[in-house]
């Protein structure tokens, strides 16, 4: 029986006394004349999609999918769901999580968290290394994790672990609909053929599966209708792992579409007992802000609420959320860096060191630039950074050129960027949006010259169709003083441009030879909510 396996009875949960029963108690705005809103403040922010919750003991552990960002699989702690700490990553050196020819949102995608035995188990896709599945196991959330477990027979995309009353593991996920099969998880063999369980409600691209035993009844959650405006969960049980599902009555169990709801797109959920008996889901969700048809830049945030029981069905309770947004204020300290920071497609051990009084960057093997070309030409950058959590942000840095090049960026991958990089004694600010590159402006640098990238509010009216997220504002603090370089619309960093499944990043950045980082800072706060 899984450690965290429920006792209570869907008739013995919790349920909403207040509820009408002839409406669908949801956040959908169909079929109910009084909706349930939805949190306004995620309790994860920032790049930080596909939650999957369980608890321990009394507190919680969550992790999230890292696309191609190393170390892979940030894993949480909590003891309220509302306050989360990070506690480390699953994936954490090069024979977990293979590099080799990462793009932009490949990588690792949406895992699944469960504890059986003792012992924390976690499996997911990085669909840079296939075939098939990767799990690996853990006895405390801060790790050592395994080697993975190569599931290799099983094919698609968002795995999830489950285990009944005696003991057999059931592996459920993704593929032209829900699929399942019994599995051997210390051999990642398949001891059945895989099976349709259930192709969700009629939604496009049902995906996200997870399986829950609530007394003697198993509960499946699905996210279906794209991870866009569509995006929903819904539910299913069945009197076994395996089957046959009835879909709920009330679903979708939670979406934004079609409402006002500050969060959209919401959807891909995992549900969680609480010590005291009662439920709660975590999911993913966006802030799109500007004007129509909107624009989101801190990517999938991971948000909560309240599940109350109906008739045996779980439905949307209460938002569970901060009682107000958190500003952060973080200094790249010496020697070891945050537990936070992350490289694109690189570990950041492999490129980033500590020597004498200062952090080095190594840009790509072989210099990226062409011979002849300028730093703003060049195809191949080192990223280290972290993740912008923040609606509004300062970051900070004061970086040597060296006999490289490289400075300060945020980015939501490399062709939608903003970069203040460092060359001999000049400092430019370089604005890049797909194939375009744009020099916006330079100045004189010297060893002093403090590097600024600023995330401020839209100059525009919030009905001029030229309102967007925010504004990027790139700032040198040199030998002429302060002087501002340049400008960006925070659109031409947003997902709805870029595309893909993060967020942005800021950090450090080096394209030639190997630069020297004296300090960096990250200043974050959130602004309050459009209208």
């Amino acid at each position: 029986m899984p450690d965290d396996a429920p006792t209570a009875l869907p008739a013995d949960l919790p349920t909403d006394p207040t509820a009408d029963p002839s409406a669908a108690p949801t956040a959908a705005g169909i079929g109910g004349p009084t909706p349930t809103p939805l949190p306004t403040r995620p309790v994860v922010p920032g790049f930080h999609p596909d939650p999957s919750v369980v608890r321990d003991g009394d507190g919680y552990v969550l992790v999230c999918s890292s696309f191609e960002y190393a170390p892979g699989l940030p894993v949480f702690r909590s003891d309220d769901l509302v306050t989360w700490d990070l506690v480390g990553h699953a994936w954490d050196r090069p024979s977990q999580l293979r590099l080799d020819g990462l793009r932009p949102s490949g990588g690792v995608y949406a895992p699944t968290l469960r504890r059986h035995d003792g012992r924390f188990w976690l499996v997911t896709t990085n669909v840079n290394d296939g075939p098939g599945h990767l799990l690996v196991t853990a006895e405390r959330p801060e790790g050592p994790w395994s080697e993975p477990v190569r599931i290799a027979e099983a094919g698609g995309i968002d795995p999830d672990l489950a285990w009944d009353e005696d003991g057999t593991c059931y592996l459920t996920w993704c593929d032209g609909g829900i699929q399942q099969a019994v599995l051997d998880p210390t051999t990642g063999r398949l001891l059945s053929a895989p099976r349709r369980i259930w192709s969700g409600t009629g939604g496009k691209h049902p995906e996200g599966p997870h399986l829950h035993r609530v007394g003697d009844t198993w509960y499946l959650l699905v996210a279906e209708g794209g991870t866009g405006h569509g995006h929903a969960v819904s539910v299913a049980r069945a009197p076994s792992p395996a089957g046959p599902f009835e879909p709920s009555p009330h679903n979708p169990l939670l979406t934004a579409r079609g409402t006002e709801s500050v969060v959209q797109n919401a959807g891909h959920a995992d549900l969680v007992e609480r010590p005291d008996g009662t439920w709660a889901v975590v999911f993913l969700g966006v802030r799109p802000v500007g004007y129509f048809p909107g624009w989101h830049v801190l990517g999938r945030e991971t948000y909560a609420a309240e599940v109350t029981w109906r008739d045996g069905w779980p439905v949307l309770g209460a938002p569970v959320q901060p009682t107000a947004p958190a500003a952060e204020d973080e200094t790249l300290p010496p020697h070891d860096l945050p537990v936070g920071w992350v490289g694109a497609g690189v570990f950041p051990a492999d490129v980033l060191r500590w020597s004498g009084d200062a952090w080095r960057l190594a840009a790509p093997a072989g210099d990226a630039a062409d011979e002849g070309a300028t730093a703003a030409d060049a195809p191949g950058r080192t990223f280290v950074g972290r993740r912008q959590e923040h609606t509004r942000v300062t970051v900070r840095g004061q970086v040597e050129p060296g006999d490289g090049t490289g400075g300060i960026e945020v980015r939501i991958d490399p062709d939608h960027a903003l970069t203040l990089e460092v060359e001999g004694a000049r400092v430019r600010a370089v604005a890049r949006v797909g194939s375009l590159v744009s020099v916006l402006g330079e100045a004189a640098a010297d060893a002093t010259t403090v590097l600024e990238l600023r995330a401020d509010a839209s100059p525009f009216h919030v009905y001029s169709h030229r309102r967007g997220p925010d504004e990027l504002v790139a700032v040198v603090h040199g030998p002429d003083g302060t002087v501002e370089l340049g400008r960006l619309d925070g659109r031409y960093l947003s997902s709805e441009v870029a595309a893909g499944f993060t967020g942005r990043m800021v950090g450090l950045v080096a394209s030639r030879g190997e630069v020297v980082v004296r300090s960096f800072t990250y200043a974050g706060h959130d602004a309050e909510p459009e209208a």
